[in-house]
């Protein structure tokens, strides 16, 4: 793909993405309206569960349409997972950018949020998402540039894997408070260090890979 076509595409796929942002934030909007009338905090407020199911599929909903943009996007495995990399990293960012203009939440980046419900509660400082999604759509636009200049980016089975551990620790620094989000307990810290042990893992695997 030439500069010019990579630049159009990745314009229209970021603006794609703002506007799921906007339409996340509106929906999360509307539910903290119903169960946290009196602002958003822990311990969570039993919801529902036929809301839940809705929430759940709503999540999977999303993933799906991130999905197919980028398989529409992408001419090969790499590029396709790229696209969707994007796509679902500035998605995220303007989720909490749209938050802070309608809610004025978050109060600050260290605020903690429930960031996915699927399998369980993923709970974590809203810093922690925007970091991972500042990193996703970094690595993916090298992936991008260098398929541009005919120097696809190779990653071995090795590389795969170290990139797979490090998103595994991420997970589970956000796993971590599940439990006690599920059973309305207090939370402990986050896990900082096996947060950012899973980002240096996942990055470095990557750099390396470059370096090849």
């Amino acid at each position: 793909m030439e500069s010019a076509q990579l630049k159009k595409a990745l314009g229209v796929i970021s603006l794609f993405a703002i506007a799921m942002g906007f339409l996340e934030a509106a929906v999360v909007v509307y539910l903290r309206l119903h169960f946290y009338p009196n602002g958003f905090s822990f311990p969570l407020t039993v919801i529902p569960e036929n809301i839940l199911m809705v929430e759940m599929t709503r999540e999977v909903a999303t993933l799906v349409m991130l999905a197919a943009v980028g398989w529409i996007a992408g001419q090969s495995s790499l590029s396709r997972c790229a696209y969707f990399s994007i796509a679902f990293g500035v998605w995220d960012i303007f989720y909490y950018i749209f938050l802070k203009a309608t809610l004025n939440w978050p109060a600050s980046f260290l605020t903690n949020d429930v960031l996915f419900i699927i399998p369980l509660p993923w709970v974590g400082p809203v810093l922690a998402p925007i970091l991972v999604s500042l990193c996703i759509i970094a690595a993916s636009i090298v992936v991008l540039h260098r398929d541009s200049l005919g120097r696809p980016v190779r990653i071995t089975p090795l590389r795969w894997t170290f990139v797979s551990l490090g998103g595994m620790l991420i997970l589970a620094s956000f796993l971590v408070n599940s439990i006690a989000a599920m059973h309305q307990q207090p939370l402990e810290p986050f896990n900082w260090f096996l947060f950012a042990s899973g980002l240096l893992v996942g990055a470095s695997s990557f750099v390396t890979a470059l370096e090849r």
